[in-house]
């Protein structure tokens, strides 16, 4: 991200209409599975996690036409933070109590500083989109009293 020395490749899925026969769910009850995930705490990467492995779903979107936090969106679930900003502030925080107890450890503040522009990256992308309110701010002792 930083460097700009290396591309991203990757292949795309194969794009395939009809379900796989040995997914023994119909889309209503994976639908119903996720509802019930996102009820016991669960966030949109864990409850992929848990379809895939216990359930043998592969791809939910594949299955039911729509994304987990799309799911989530229409059962009135979904969080009031997305899972990977959610997932930066309390990186953030645990970065930022690890350096108040090591004042010395320059290379996590540099780590910190990093982390901090991701978030304000990730927030202004959100407050365009409209995912976050226009007068949400990152603040470390707002993030502290959130988590």
């Amino acid at each position: 991200m930083y460097a700009r020395k290396r591309g991203k490749s990757g292949s795309d899925k194969p794009r395939r209409s009809m379900q796989s026969e040995w997914i023994l769910y119909s889309p209503e009850e994976i639908v119903s599975e996720i509802v019930k995930l996102s009820r016991r705490g669960k966030s949109a990467s864990m409850m992929g996690i848990i379809l895939r492995d216990q359930y043998g779903v592969g791809d939910v979107q594949k299955i039911t036409g729509k994304k987990i936090s799309k799911i989530l969106k229409e059962n009135d679930l979904l969080p009031e933070l997305p899972e990977d900003l959610q997932n930066l502030i309390n990186k953030a925080i645990n970065l930022r109590s690890h350096l108040e107890k090591n004042t010395r450890d320059t290379h996590n503040r540099r780590s910190l500083q990093l982390i901090e522009s991701k978030i304000k990256r990730i927030e202004k992308y959100y407050k365009k989109t409209g995912v976050l309110p226009g007068g949400w701010r990152y603040t470390h002792e707002k993030a502290k009293l959130m988590v």
